[in-house]
This record gives structure tokens, sequence and C-alpha cells, in this order.
């Protein structure tokens, strides 16, 4: 099941980076399918403003943002709810396989490779943890600039499409941060509604949650989380110097341990849209201002 979700969000990125991929092409053949895909992309002042036809004001971008922070807080408390569980049972029942073991004389064989077993296990649930506290942290930045700071024109438009591709965005974003373990833990948080409904609240037994507990294994992830952490904080700290600047999402390859596809996937959608949001906006810079550098390149100085 879990495969099943991992294969659909990838082939959603890639059917989301293909068609931007073939419009940064530099061929005159592709030059009608660069105008038709930019059509779609346009908004604010490289939107014409005369062009209103399926188009939403711009000031809707605060949508994304609003629809980013409610999901990926979803998902993080359901998977730090899943993870605590998880944590609690494994240290429970590898405690209770290492007193039956002793007190039977019986192999270590088995019971060190479901402890390793689970232990790896689980150290991929909090990692996935890790992964969404990244992204709500970025997520609720983004709100906040939206609402306090963004001043967006009241003619400033965008296109439908794009609007759409921004929803989705912001909704596969989060899953693919946690979609290896997504299926199982909407299996546990479903159970755990219907033993609310079954049994009522008065009858479920409440477990004391022990913060430390939950945080300590947090505190013991790889080093390559905690760098990728790093980087992508650096990234947020800067984004207001530069809006182009890709470390934020870099950071959440590194700190998935540059291993997940998925993963590697959201990168590269963020990398490829920004580069034609970047050329697009270039050229307009170009055809609008006589005085704008026409030395200048839009993203990797001397290259492009």
């Amino acid at each position: 099941m879990e495969l099943g979700l991992v294969t659909m969000l990838r082939a959603a990125w890639v059917a989301a980076i293909i068609p931007i991929l073939i419009a940064l092409i530099p061929s005159s053949k592709l030059g009608c399918f660069h105008e038709f895909l930019l059509g779609f992309a346009k908004r604010g002042k490289i939107m014409q403003s005369s062009n209103n036809k399926f188009t939403v004001p711009q000031k809707f971008f605060c949508h994304f943002y609003i629809l980013a922070t409610l999901w990926t807080t979803l998902l993080l408390v359901a998977m730090s709810l899943y993870a605590y569980t998880t944590t609690t049972v494994i240290s429970e029942s590898s405690l209770f396989s290492s007193i039956v073991s002793d007190l039977t004389g019986g192999s270590h064989i088995l019971s060190l490779h479901t402890s390793n077993s689970s232990k790896e296990n689980r150290s991929k649930v909090l990692l996935s943890v890790f992964l969404l506290l990244l992204m709500e942290t970025q997520a609720l930045r983004r709100l906040f600039e939206s609402i306090y700071v963004f001043k967006y024109s009241p003619s400033a438009r965008m296109h439908i499409l794009g609007y759409f591709v921004g929803l989705f965005f912001y909704t596969a974003a989060p899953l693919s941060l946690c979609c290896n373990f997504a299926l199982e833990v909407l299996e546990f948080i479903a159970s755990l509604v219907q033993e609310f409904i079954v049994k009522g609240k008065e009858r479920i037994q409440v477990a004391e949650f022990d913060w430390w507990e939950f945080v300590n294994p947090l505190m013991q992830l790889r080093w390559y989380a905690w760098v990728g952490a790093a980087i992508s904080f650096w990234g947020w700290i800067h984004q207001h110097c530069c809006h182009a600047i890709l470390v934020i999402y870099g950071g959440l390859v590194v700190a998935s341990g540059c291993l997940d596809l998925t993963v590697w996937l959201l990168f590269s959608f963020v990398v490829v849209n920004l580069v034609l949001a970047a050329a697009e906006t270039h050229r307009w810079y170009l055809h609008k201002f006589d005085n704008y550098p026409r030395n200048r390149f839009a993203i990797l100085p001397f290259l492009y």
C-alpha cells in the first residue's frame, strides 16, 4: 500500500517536472510549447493586466500557505503520535524479549535481529517527523509573510492553472516527506478513532506523555539530519535577501540522507520551477527597463 502511494507521488512529480524541463530547452522548435506553458505560469508583473481570462488574484498565494500549515501540522501531529507510540512499544517489547531470553537461556540472535530491525524502522519514522518539522517552520514563516509582509497589487493576477499547481505542491510536498509511512500512520489514527467511538472517552486509557522520551530519539538522529537542518535554516534566514535561494529544499534532501527519490523529485520540481520563473522575470526586466544591465545573468553567473 505504501509503495503505491510513493509510486503515485513520484509519478506526479515527474509529470510536473518534464514539461518545465522541455520549456527550458533553448530551441526555436520548442518556442510554441514554451509560450504555451508560460501562459499558464505567468503571474504578477509578467502577466498582461488586460488578460484576466481564467485568472485569480495573486493575493490567493495566501491560500497555499494556509493549506501548507494546516496539512503539515496534521501530518506532523499524526506522525509524531505514531512515532511516540512506536518508540514506547518497541522499548517495552525489546525489554520483555531480553528478559524472556535470559530466563529461558535462549539465543539472542533472533531478538537482536528483531530489535535492530525495529530500531531502524523507528529511526526512519523519527526522520520523517524531523523533516516535517523543517517543512512546518517554512510553512509558518511563509504564512506570516503572506499576511503581514507581502502587499500584492489589486491588479496582480495569476493563471488558474498556476493556482492549482500551487495547491498541488503544498499538498504533495509535506506528504512526500513522510510518504513511506503515511498509510501506516493513517491506519494507526483510524484505529485510535475507532477505539474512541467504540469505547467512549471515559473508558479509553490515557497514557502519560513523556516529552523527553519523545524528544530524546530526535536528538539521536544521524549527522546528515542536522547538517540538512542547518542548511535549511541558513536558506530560511537568507530567503528575504533572495527569493530564489534553493538551500531550504536542498536542506531537506540532505536531512533525508540524500537517498530518498521522492524528496529528490520534490527538490527538482522546486529547482526547475524557480529556474523558469527567474528566466522569464529576467527577460521581462530586459524588455521593460533600458538601464537594466544587459550582461547580467538570471541565475548562475557567467552561465545562465
